[in-house]
């Protein structure tokens, strides 16, 4: 009997450590001790790698000063504010910084798939000094949801060429660049703020990649006195940026585009607007090289295809987009 029983416990316990992870209680970090953890960082580190089941890390009201990496082994995590006014993460690395280069500035690095991030901000306070990036997303199915991302140049770099990102409802501001990279990434309804007289974006999508990034029903505003904002420059050749039905404020310049000075990038980034509104729509005005989409064209950029139907209606079926808004 005492055999059997010692067997028993033993098998429990070893089942136990096994899936002890499915019953996933929600993690809590906050900065007075109540929660699990006191910083976000911690709190990542404490997911089991390649969790078998998402976990949520509920990140309590705070101003968390961290410089937070959610690796490639840590997926299926969602981070979770009070709100982007009351869960605010932040650090201050720029560039020219002992050299760190551009990439090394983030925040808060994604590298991990199917990670999530909902009401909070996230921000990189350095200044105007150069490049200095607050988010920085390379794994593939990240949603962004209501959240604030804050910075000057460079403050959002989508970096990874396989990688599908979806935002929505989210304010970015920015200066110089301040969405760039090469992934494919579809923003819903929101708010970019220009903060400098530059460009928005820096697309560097692939020649063979159909989609770089599709904005629809964005507001386009801007801080006073900026008054010559582009919508993009080609960081590389085959940069595509599509503007679908967004409000531009008059701070963008009736040619709409630049060529990064090179006349070559004309002949092959691809730029298009469709029902672009507001002070800053003036397709008359826009470069001969960038496209102005008819209504058979632009029915073939819904979601599901730019990001793939599978994960979209899985990860992101609290979007606002309807097709037939």
């Amino acid at each position: 009997m005492k055999t059997f029983a010692c067997t028993f416990f033993l098998s429990f316990v070893l089942v136990f450590s096994i899936y002890a992870d499915t019953a996933y209680p929600v993690i809590v970090v906050a900065q007075d001790g109540s929660g699990d953890f006191i910083t976000i960082q911690d709190a990542i580190n404490s997911v089991r790698d390649f969790t078998p089941v998402p976990r949520v890390i509920h990140i309590k009201k705070g101003i968390y000063y961290e410089k937070v990496e959610i690796p490639s082994w840590k997926c299926d995590i969602t981070l979770k504010g009070d709100g982007p006014e009351e869960t605010l993460i932040y650090y201050d690395d720029y560039s020219s910084l002992r050299r760190m280069g551009t990439f090394r500035t983030y925040t808060l690095q994604i590298r991990g798939n199917r990670v999530t991030l909902e009401n909070l901000t996230v921000e990189n306070r350095a200044g105007r000094v150069g490049q200095a990036v607050a988010l920085h997303v390379e794994g593939d199915c990240v949603a962004v949801r209501n959240c604030r991302l804050l910075g000057n140049q460079d403050t959002l770099f989508t970096g990874n060429e396989n990688s599908r990102q979806y935002y929505d409802r989210c304010y970015i501001e920015g200066t110089t660049d301040y969405i760039f990279g090469p992934a494919t990434c579809w923003f819903d309804h929101c708010i970019l703020h220009s903060k400098s007289d530059s460009y928005i974006t820096a697309a560097s999508t692939p020649e063979n990649h159909k989609n770089g990034y599709v904005f629809y029903k964005c507001n386009l505003t801007a801080a006073e006195g900026v008054v010559n904002v582009y919508l993009g420059r080609p960081w590389r050749p085959y940069a595509s940026v599509v503007f679908l039905e967004c409000r531009m404020g008059k701070h963008i310049r009736p040619e709409g585009w630049h060529n990064w000075r090179n006349a070559a990038n004309e002949k092959t980034a691809r730029y298009a607007e469709y029902a672009s509104a507001g002070e800053g729509a003036d397709p008359e005005s826009r470069v001969s090289w960038s496209s102005q989409l008819d209504e058979d064209d632009v029915s073939l950029y819904i979601p599901e295809s730019v990001l793939g139907g599978d994960w979209f209606r899985k990860t992101c079926v609290e979007s606002v987009y309807k097709k037939s808004s």
